[in-house]
């Protein structure tokens, strides 16, 4: 399964930026990305390991939930 790296813009629109074979390859690639970015934009840049593109985007696009064991006492 590959690694996806994709860059998230203004409201959760996704632009895929490349995908690599091993960790070290996506990681590498994603932080020269990262360093590329304005961050005034409002744009971010993640990696994902998905069988597909279509599995990587899906996972991108859901909203993640609060893990309830990492909340203090200000939740």
């Amino acid at each position: 399964m590959p690694y996806y790296i994709y860059k998230i813009g203004p409201l959760n629109i996704l632009e895929k930026q490349g995908q690599a074979d091993s960790f070290k390859e996506a990681k590498a690639a994603a932080n020269a990305l990262r360093k590329q970015l304005d961050p005034k934009a409002g744009q971010t840049i993640k990696m994902i390991f998905a069988d597909n593109e279509l599995t990587a985007e899906d996972t991108l696009s859901q909203p993640r939930e609060l893990d309830h064991t990492l909340s203090g006492d200000d939740y």
